[in-house]
């Protein structure tokens, strides 16, 4: 049966199998946390601008919070798996859905956004514009799938090649995790030429052209089924749906809270949404969570607390919708995300996305760190990419020195074009928003001295 081959606890790059105490699927968690590029999420934007007088969520504690949630719907698929498939599954298949289906699930919302640059969206789109504006003069210097990665830029596929991708003076294998939480974040499980909305594995895209050996490796070995081999297009893996559904559920209502605790939206209009949305789910919660309420005085307490039961209502509710759908993940037929599902049905989820775009997104303070953080990105870029194009030789001197400003490790001077320019997209994807608007205010000459 097809539950019984999904997984593996093979990894990339060479290692030896070690005896130890933890699950091949622990450790995986354990190595995204003592990670760097895990670490850098702590100053990176999720929404709103850090740092601030008032604490608000950045990508670091944002996937913390995806992958508690995610441990619990791993926990909940897990058990309804070996239920229902029982007679089906090996001793070992069991074990895995029974124990460590939650590790691979939680490991896999903990680097979920690891792909992301500062500045977040924008920071995307000023990668992906920076090739758009210089088409005229870049386009020629790449095949045809390396230009669609570049003027597509995306945080999912970069991803992949943070936790895979061996860089300068480095191991094999990235990270080294096994290639089912690999498998376990690929939204997009196709390549950047293949993109195309409406369809629910291809709205982005989900590895870079160096990294496509790589995933063809996590695609076999996690069985994962083909689309269509050129352009190489893959169903998505039973497994993402989860991670994706529990970071649906945080940034759904996380935003909302930190919104709160901004003053950007007021207690009563956040309360009333997430009232609404728990009845939607639950009317019988809904009445709990309202006598309950009537306990707390403090209003940002009050909002915890409905946004506690709200995460929990949505959890009961993906995991509802995943049994219902099971089917359907299995044989790659679902084009729809859970939340999506959920949201379709539901006219008080509807409200809050509504609400959302208008109150929170739109808010004058998310709009200009968007423009701001678009800038930085795309100067950086402006500063590094064209010397980087160039042969050394025929490289000036101010050229030479804006190069000396990017780490060895980033460096692939005798790679092709296309590699050295990805070398250059690791260093400022990888940049926190502080780094990045430190380097940018000196090489623009309106910072000037020494820093350490």
């Amino acid at each position: 049966m097809i539950l019984n081959t999904i997984f593996t606890n093979q990894r990339t790059g060479n290692h030896v199998q070690n005896i130890v105490s933890r699950t091949d699927f622990q450790r995986d968690f354990d190595r995204i946390i003592f990670s760097s590029a895990f670490r850098r999420l702590q100053n990176k934007t999720q929404v709103f601008p850090l740092p601030g007088s008032v604490f608000v969520h950045n990508r670091l504690t944002h996937s913390l919070e995806v992958s508690s949630v995610g441990r619990s719907l791993g926990s909940l698929a897990g058990e309804f798996i070996v239920q229902n498939f029982e007679n089906e599954l090996t001793e070992d298949s069991k074990n895995f859905y029974l124990y460590n289906l939650n590790n691979v699930i939680a490991a896999a919302c903990l680097c979920h956004d690891i792909g992301n640059p500062a500045f977040g969206h924008s920071g995307e789109d000023a990668i992906a514009s920076f090739f758009e504006k210089n088409e005229s003069e870049l386009k020629p210097k790449f095949t045809e799938k390396e230009w669609a990665d570049l003027v597509n830029f995306e945080g999912n596929a970069n991803a992949i090649r943070i936790l895979t991708h061996k860089q300068t003076g480095k191991d094999e294998g990235g990270t080294q995790l096994t290639y089912t939480t690999l498998a376990s974040i690929a939204k997009y499980p196709c390549e950047a030429i293949a993109k195309k909305k409406g369809h629910v594995n291809r709205k982005k895209f989900g590895f870079f052209q160096s990294e496509k050996q790589t995933f063809l490796n996590i695609a076999n070995a996690t069985k994962m089924m083909v689309e269509s081999e050129e352009p190489t297009i893959f169903k998505r893996h039973p497994f993402v749906w989860l991670v994706e559904a529990a970071d649906d559920i945080c940034y759904n209502i996380i935003d909302m809270e930190d919104a709160h605790r901004l003053g950007i939206i007021s207690t009563a209009d956040c309360e009333n949404l997430f009232m609404d949305l728990i009845k939607s789910v639950n009317e019988k919660d809904a009445k709990r969570s309202a006598e309950k309420l009537l306990l707390f005085s403090n209003k940002n307490e009050r909002i915890s607390y409905l946004r506690a039961k709200v995460i929990n209502a949505l959890i009961n509710k993906s995991t509802e919708l995943y049994q219902q759908h099971f089917s359907e993940i299995i044989d790659g037929t679902l084009n729809k995300a859970l939340l999506d599902i959920f949201k379709s049905e539901s006219e008080s989820f509807q409200e809050v996305e509504r609400f959302s775009i208008e109150k929170i997104y739109g808010h004058r303070s998310v709009v200009e760190i968007e423009n701001a953080g678009y800038n930085v990105m795309y100067e950086l870029l402006n500063h590094f990419i064209p010397p980087i194009i160039k042969e050394k030789s025929e490289r000036k001197g101010f050229e030479k020195k804006a190069l000396q400003l990017i780490p060895s490790q980033f460096i692939y001077e005798d790679g092709t074009v296309y590699e050295k320019v990805l070398g250059v997209l690791d260093f400022v994807s990888g940049m926190t928003d502080n780094f990045a608007t430190d380097l940018y205010r000196k090489i623009k000459g309106i910072d000037i001295g020494m820093t350490m």
